[in-house]
């Protein structure tokens, strides 16, 4: 790549949900930026008004912003941004397979948070398992769509293997108000920003219940505990968890009320359904899918998880909300 493709990229956003999108508007004030959307009136909405009026209403995206339905149209991109949910990750990337065939990928950066449903995978690992060992980095972080799409001050983490590629795609991506930070450590910045999900629904349920802070710190310091064990357990380091993908990320998901998860949680513990929850929320919330997976993950890797498990069992409708925290709370004594 040349010097001046690294001043201004062709960047090409895989799904127009209101993270790809504000990701998209983000870098549209430095590169080139084209959004895919599967909704042919998402792709109007941009491309005709510069908004998403499906799932990013009210703010004003830039006009240099491009819109399309044709995958095809991406080809061309310097760095390919996959902003599907976990769940639709897999799918994905079969379609940029078929896509390029015996072509290069281009780098690629996930911004989904989870586990993949049934296969218990990390996303890296649903990279490496439909395309092998290509260039790929996972960003994650404290970051709310709706401020980074107005360009609020913003700080993530980008993860790869290849430290090297991380602090390139750092250099590249970043922008006046988003600033990246490069690891190497792609597991831990994985696993923070998927179980920091389920801790939002632990908090939210807690908050719903009128519980108090003390109660919502305490879930709060406990969960990070918890996502350590397995970060370690998956090969992580817990030094990644004290920074932005960890600790970051739980600090804004357990008490921002912009936190889709945390919504959940409030909802859940104010006595609605997961269903009536999920209806009116009108958005993916990866905490639901990711509890049941790092619940699952937690007893076949015997690593402790209580708050996991019970808000797992929570959402399954196993155990009722304010059960949940008389449960917890009766745990035998123990050593911090």
């Amino acid at each position: 790549m040349n010097q001046a493709t690294k001043t201004q990229l062709q960047i090409g956003v895989l799904a127009a949900g209101a993270w790809g999108t504000a990701l998209a508007a983000n870098w549209a004030q430095r590169h080139r930026v084209t959004i895919w959307a599967r909704e042919p009136e998402v792709v109007e909405s941009i491309n005709g008004s510069h908004v998403n009026k499906r799932f990013l209403p009210d703010i004003e995206l830039p006009a240099a912003l491009r819109a399309t339905g044709d995958l095809a149209t991406l080809q061309g991109s310097d760095v390919l941004v996959l902003a599907t949910p976990v769940a639709g990750l897999r799918g994905t990337l079969v379609a940029l397979q078929t896509l390029y065939g015996n072509q290069p990928l281009p780098p690629l950066v996930w911004v989904c948070k989870g586990f993949e449903p049934q296969t218990g995978l990390l996303p890296h690992q649903v990279v490496r398992d439909v395309l092998g060992d290509v260039p790929a980095a996972a960003l994650s972080g404290p970051s709310f769509a709706q401020e980074v799409a107005k360009g609020l001050p913003t700080a993530v983490t980008l993860g790869s293997a290849n430290l090297g590629l991380a602090e390139q795609l750092a250099d590249w991506l970043h922008t006046s108000n988003l600033r990246l930070y490069a690891s190497g450590d792609v597991v831990g910045v994985e696993v923070g920003g998927a179980v920091k999900n389920v801790l939002a629904i632990a908090t939210g349920i807690s908050d719903g219940l009128s519980l108090g802070h003390n109660a919502r710190a305490a879930l709060m310091t406990r969960g990070l505990a918890e996502i350590a064990r397995l970060c370690e357990r998956l090969g992580g380091q817990r030094e990644t968890l004290m920074g932005l993908a960890g600790l970051g990320d739980l600090i804004l998901t357990c008490t921002g009320d912009l936190s889709r998860n945390r919504q959940v949680g409030l909802a859940l513990g104010s006595g609605k359904t997961l269903q009536e929850t999920l209806d009116a929320l009108g958005h993916v919330a990866e905490g639901v899918g990711t509890a049941r997976e790092v619940a699952r993950l937690s007893v076949d890797l015997s690593v402790d998880m209580p708050i996991a498990r019970a808000v797992a069992a929570v959402i399954a409708g196993d155990l009722a909300a304010k059960d949940a925290v008389t449960q917890l709370m009766s745990r035998a004594q123990r050593a911090e």
